[in-house]
């Protein structure tokens, strides 16, 4: 009898932890090698928008490619935060060493400081396990107040090894390839004059009685997009 329910026990005992749901792992794209940081005042700031990501990769569970057409969602593989919000955050952190600036969205800061506003539109964001990650990604930077707008495209693809964290770390990767683009763009945008901002001013007098012609306003340079190690086309505005 008392071997009889032992077993029973034992038998139930098993049957529980079968029906125990596994423990998640959660992923972070953050994480990245801390560097020192100045203490001194940056000489211009940026404004990183929330990053927009595809609808079907926009959640806590990681989301992999099976095939082009067909993809797997894992309960137990999840990220930190939103996919937007990791990459948002990575970015952030690859923008401000990279450029020694600060980034001021939704902050208070001085008007005397030159800012510039980044966008960024994640069109695909695929995770191929043991593959590759990539990120496909419209960006544009605008210095505030200006009507001159850098619009480039990004696609970053990372060769992966087999596991979960080699996929989370392609990612990571990619999102410091995109953040290098960016960063690009950004300079090459600071390097124009102040003055082009009035490319947009009014047009001189119009025709007066002498004759004279109104004078047409400068266009707006164009500006081209970096070229990122991954393959990268882009257009400017």
């Amino acid at each position: 009898m008392k071997f009889g329910s032992l077993i029973s026990t034992l038998g139930a005992a098993a049957m529980l932890a079968a029906c125990a749901s596994p423990a998640s792992r959660f992923y972070t794209l953050g994480g990245s090698d801390a560097r020192p940081v100045s203490s001194a005042p940056a000489s211009f700031y940026f404004e990183l928008a929330p990053v927009d990501m595809p609808q079907q990769v926009a959640r806590n569970q990681l989301v992999v490619q099976t095939s082009p057409a067909q993809v797997r969602v894992l309960e137990e593989e999840r990220w930190a935060s939103l996919p937007g919000d990791e990459v948002r955050r990575a970015l952030s952190a690859d923008l401000t060493q990279q450029l020694g600036a600060i980034d001021v969205y939704g902050t208070p800061h001085p008007d005397a400081v030159p800012v510039y506003r980044v966008k960024v539109n994640v069109q695909r964001f695929e995770s191929w396990p043991g593959a590759q990650a990539v990120i496909d990604a419209v960006w544009s930077v605008r210095a505030a107040g200006s009507d001159i707008v850098l619009t480039c495209r990004t696609v970053a693809q990372e060769r992966v090894a087999s596991g979960y964290d080699a996929l989370v770390e392609g990612h990571r990767k990619a999102v410091g390839e995109l953040g290098s683009a960016i960063s690009a763009g950004m300079r090459s945008l600071g390097s124009l004059p102040h003055a082009t901002a009035t490319a947009s001013a009014p047009a001189a007098s119009a025709k007066g009685k002498g004759g004279g012609t109104a004078a047409k306003p400068a266009s707006a340079p164009v500006l081209p997009c970096p070229v990122a190690s991954a393959a990268t086309t882009a257009s400017s505005q």
